[in-house]
C-alpha cells in the first residue's frame, strides 16, 4: 500500500529538498503531496477526510511560518489525526519548540541540518523514536534534566511518539505505575495486544511491522492507541503493565 505524505512548505527549494529527504528515508512506496500554504493543506486533508483511515495521510511535515498563518494552528487542527506530524523549521528556540510540541507535533527537525542528518532523524520513526534534530534533542535534554534543587522530572526522548504528545504528561521518576491495570486495558483490541507484546520485548516498530505483516505506520497508530488507552507515555510504562498481565 502506498503511504501518503503531505509536505507544507512555502519555499519551493526547501519543499523539493524535503521531498528528497522523505523519499530517501523510507523504503515504502510514497505518494507525496506538496503545498505552499495552510489553505491548500486544509483542502488536501479535507479531501481524504471521508475516506477510510488507511487512505489518509500517514506523515505530515509542516513549516511553522506560512504565508497565510502559523503552522501551529494546523497542528492543533490535526490533534485528532493519527498521522505523524513533524515540524520542519529554521527556528530552534524555546518559543517555537515547546509550543509546537504542546500543539501535537510528534517530532521537530531543523531544515538547516545536512541532508544525511535529516534522513537519519526521520528514519528514527521506524525504530520507535521521535525524530529530533540533534540541536533540538540537546535543548530538550537541558530543559528537562534534573535541576540542582532535586527535581527529578525528566522527559523520555527515545520512548516513541506518545512521549511528545500534548495529551501525556512527561514521565517523572517519582511517578509509580499503578499496581492494578487500568480499566481501559480490557478495551485493547487483539491487534493492539499483539503490538504491546512485541513492544514490551524490545522489538522496533519496523521489526513489529515485519512480524505482523503490516506497515510500520500502522504499528505506530496501534502504539498511539495503546498509550492513550492505558494512560501511559512511554514504552517502559507500557511494558510494566504488559508484564503484570503476563504478556511478556
Amino acid at each position: 500500500m502506498t503511504v501518503k505524505v503531505l509536505i507544507i512548505e512555502d519555499n519551493p527549494v526547501a519543499r523539493s529538498f524535503l521531498c528528497r529527504v522523505v523519499r530517501e528515508s523510507f523504503s515504502d512506496a510514497m505518494e507525496i503531496t506538496e503545498v505552499g500554504d495552510l489553505e491548500n493543506a486544509r483542502r488536501q486533508v479535507a479531501k481524504l477526510a471521508g475516506t477510510s483511515p488507511d487512505a489518509g495521510f500517514k506523515l505530515i511535515l509542516v513549516d511553522l511560518e506560512l504565508p497565510d498563518g502559523n503552522g501551529m494552528e494546523f497542528l492543533t487542527e490535526l490533534s485528532g489525526s493519527p498521522a505523524l506530524k513533524i515540524v520542519t523549521t529554521l527556528y530552534s528556540d524555546d518559543d517555537h519548540l515547546f509550543p509546537a510540541l504542546q500543539c501535537g507535533a510528534d517530532g521537530y527537525l531543523l531544515k538547516e541540518d545536512r541532508f544525511e542528518v535529516l534522513v537519519e532523524e526521520l528514519q528514527r520513526i521506524v525504530r520507535g523514536q521521535p525524530p529530533l534534530s540533534p540541536a533540538i534533542a540537546r535543548r530538550l535534554l537541558s530543559h528537562f534534566r534534573p535541576s540542582s534543587s532535586g527535581d527529578s522530572g525528566t522527559m523520555p526522548l527515545n520512548s516513541g511518539f506518545g512521549a511528545l504528545s500534548s495529551s501525556h504528561a512527561p514521565f517523572s521518576n517519582s511517578r509509580s505505575v499503578a499496581l492494578d491495570p487500568p480499566p481501559e486495558w480490557e478495551r485493547l483490541t487483539p491487534r493492539e495486544s499483539e503490538v504491546l507484546t512485541y513492544l514490551s520485548k524490545g522489538f522496533t516498530i519496523k521489526e513489529i511491522a515485519n512480524l505482523m505483516g503490516i506497515k510500520w505506520f500502522t504499528v505506530n497508530d496501534h502504539i498511539k492507541s495503546i498509550y492513550k488507552k492505558l494512560n501511559v507515555s512511554s514504552r517502559a510504562e507500557a511494558a510494566v503493565l504488559a508484564s503484570k498481565q503476563g504478556l511478556v
